[in-house]
């Protein structure tokens, strides 16, 4: 697992403390983890902070899966 990725996993075990074992590739960001479009805000900004990058809302818009949010970081990462 690459680093960024175990960033985000830290982020949603702390911040939204959710348990690391729901944390899957696909585990459904309001179906199966619960959170609501107020944490989808929260999750953007924090992102933000961690990689030190923009995030354009739009494209996070499309974020379903925790696998979604691994993708749409490393492409800004590898974008740098």
């Amino acid at each position: 697992m690459s680093q960024i990725r175990e960033e985000i996993k830290n982020i949603f075990c702390e911040e939204f403390e959710l348990d690391a074992s729901a944390l899957t590739d696909e585990a459904h960001l309001f179906d199966d983890l619960e959170l609501d479009s107020l944490d989808a805000a929260d999750m953007l900004v924090l992102l933000e902070e961690k990689i030190g990058k923009k995030i354009n809302g739009e494209d996070f818009m499309q974020v379903r899966q925790l696998k979604d949010v691994y993708e749409t970081v490393e492409k800004i990462m590898e974008n740098d």
